[in-house]
């Protein structure tokens, strides 16, 4: 697979059966067909809990929600220890270029979520914003932040 932009990480294990790769995604505890948007997938979130402390109890994978009456999915959601959504993540395929559209997907989508973190990223590219609800806005930061920096601005 494509060398992506995120810190080295501890090896994947990767299976091949019936002329299909597999890679063993540790959240959902099952193998997962490795296409180019589940290889940003893995990279991005070991990067999470690895390199910036984010909890793998508390860090989930395509998590379904309803907008709109449609029902959708969040590539990487992260909680608090409230139980809510604390950072939403919309990973695409490393040729996806990341473009407004993409934007617009994961601002539609967090209006359900109401995650104060928002990152898209293609693993060669990433971008973060941080919601501020009280004055209506948003912010783009230039790194992503650390777990246990963001839980302590919400307590």
């Amino acid at each position: 697979m494509q060398k992506l932009n995120f810190p080295t990480s501890s090896t994947y294990d990767i299976a091949n059966r019936d002329g299909c790769d597999l890679i063993l995604d540790p959240l959902r505890q099952k193998y997962v067909v490795l296409t180019p948007e589940e290889w940003v997938r893995q990279n991005f979130v070991r990067y999470l809990i690895e390199g910036l402390g984010y909890p793998q109890g508390r860090t989930a994978i395509e998590t379904g929600f309803v907008f709109q009456g449609m029902q959708c999915r969040a590539d990487v959601l992260v909680y608090d220890t409230k139980g809510k959504a604390l950072l939403m993540a919309e990973c695409k395929a490393p040729e996806v270029k990341i473009t407004q559209q993409v934007f617009d997907q994961i601002g539609r989508y967090n209006t359900v979520v109401q995650a104060t973190y928002l990152i898209v990223t293609n693993g060669l590219q990433h971008y973060c914003c941080a919601i501020d609800r009280k004055n209506n806005s948003y912010r783009f930061i230039d790194t992503l932040p650390r777990y246990e920096d963001i839980v302590k601005k919400r307590e």
